[in-house]
């Protein structure tokens, strides 16, 4: 059912945990079916120095959170555009149907972060 690059991400997840002192902390839900994503992010000279996450949710839920910390670390704030909800799912093998949810959460956690974290004029 789960790719084994999923199962992967979900057994040892990648930037787990709290990020002291971070620049912006975002958490999301999914009111559906319960998952809460927390990402906490460190931003130095524009760019994602650290990141972490806690997610209480599904396999799916938490692997998507595993990659996208790694996705998104060390590149600039401009270079995370293009990362959509398909891109994670490929990139985790695929996900079913039922679990499609998880990508949608981890790409509203990652747009609610750059809200945060781009400056306003």
């Amino acid at each position: 059912m789960f790719s084994p690059t999923l199962l992967d991400h979900f057994q040892s997840p990648r930037n787990a945990g709290l990020l002291p002192n971070p620049t912006a902390k975002i958490e999301v839900t999914n009111p559906v079916c319960g998952d809460v994503l927390q990402l906490s992010a460190i931003l130095e000279n524009g760019r994602i120095a650290a990141v972490r996450f806690l997610c209480r949710g599904c396999t799916a839920s938490i692997a998507c959170a595993s990659l996208l910390t790694e996705i998104i670390q060390g590149r600039e704030l401009h270079e995370l555009n293009d990362i959509n909800a398909d891109s994670l799912s490929t990139a985790l093998g695929g996900l079913p149907p039922a679990s499609a949810h998880a990508a949608h959460l981890a790409l509203d956690a990652l747009r609610a972060l750059l809200h945060r974290l781009r400056p306003t004029s």
